[in-house]
């Protein structure tokens, strides 16, 4: 079975070729390499070093013919969103489409979709989040990602072109971009691992799910090998975790001496939301099995042995 995987160098979607080709697939990686890196990319995989906008995307398509398309590729920074929303939708809306309509000219049985449970609900009515939750998102990100959830949804109809949607949580572990725009359990441990002031958005009473990477990887070739049908899937864990206690653990394991500092709350951010995997329990048969406590001294442990210089 080959599988193309858009953003295929970046955090989650390495972690996600490790786990197909440990199981088999053939796979290769579009990667523009803007925000993914080059030593992420597993020496197994074929590599095309291109944005999911260009046009020469389809010579990727028509030599390789894929089976599947996991579709990871995306502009993920909120804050960019905000600033620039044509970029945003650029990226995820027009290069969504464009790797949407070669897949259904060159007859992929089943697109992959990275959606974003964090910030396509916005403002949780209830918690934790399920599937039939009302879509209000807060941000343009939010507002793109879920766009495309649309486009897929009416491939279906129009052309039979099975998807499987999974909207994360924030997920967290090796390979997490300690810069800029980065989930917190990275940008946190970088910073501690280098003796630097730690800054939290707001209060830290901000609640998440956090779910390791290795977990998402597993449910992407769960619902590479599973699924019939088409189905949209939360991959949560339904525990929230707030970010004051992402970091008291994190002090602990690195042994980090300074207290935190809190700075302004970030535009667009959702104070409160986590989410509930029953569904994908039900159905994939998949649900989170690495504790918080686990998958934050295995991220550690990687930061040590791989981020020397932050």
């Amino acid at each position: 079975m080959k599988v193309l995987v858009t953003g295929g160098a970046g955090f989650i979607g390495s972690n996600i070729v490790d786990e197909y080709i440990n199981n088999n697939y053939e796979v290769v990686i579009v990667d523009s390499l803007e925000t993914g890196r080059q030593s992420n990319i597993n020496p197994n995989a074929k590599f095309y070093k291109m944005d999911i906008r260009d046009p020469n995307l389809e010579s990727v398509f028509r030599d390789e013919k894929p089976q599947i398309v996991n579709h990871h590729a995306a502009q993920m920074d909120v804050r960019r969103s905000v600033s620039d929303p044509k970029y945003d939708a650029d990226v995820n809306v027009v290069g969504s489409l464009n790797v949407l309509e070669l897949s259904r000219k060159y007859q992929v049985s089943r697109i992959l979709y990275s959606s974003s449970g964090g910030t396509v609900y916005g403002e949780p009515v209830y918690l934790p989040c399920d599937e039939k939750h009302p879509i209000r998102p807060i941000c343009p990100y939010g507002a793109t990602k879920y766009i495309f959830e649309v486009y897929l949804d009416m491939y279906k109809f129009m052309y039979g072109m099975d998807f499987t949607v999974f909207r994360y949580p924030n997920i967290y572990g090796p390979r997490q971009d300690p810069h800029g725009e980065a989930g917190v359990v990275a940008i946190f441990t970088g910073l501690m691992l280098n003796s630097k002031p730690v800054t939290i958005n707001g209060d830290g009473k901000q609640q998440r799910d956090f779910v390791y990477v290795k977990d998402i990887a597993r449910a992407n070739l769960m619902g590479s090998s599973k699924q019939t049908g088409s189905g949209i899937y939360n991959l949560g864990s339904s525990v929230a975790t707030d970010v004051n206690q992402i970091f008291d653990e994190l002090k602990s394991i690195t042994q980090y001496p300074l207290d935190a500092l809190h700075g302004p709350a970030k535009l667009g951010e959702t104070s409160k939301i986590y989410l509930t995997g029953d569904k994908a329990k039900l159905e994939l048969g998949w649900e989170p099995s690495v504790s918080l406590h686990e998958g934050l001294q295995a991220t550690v442990d990687y930061f040590r042995q791989k981020e020397v210089a932050l």
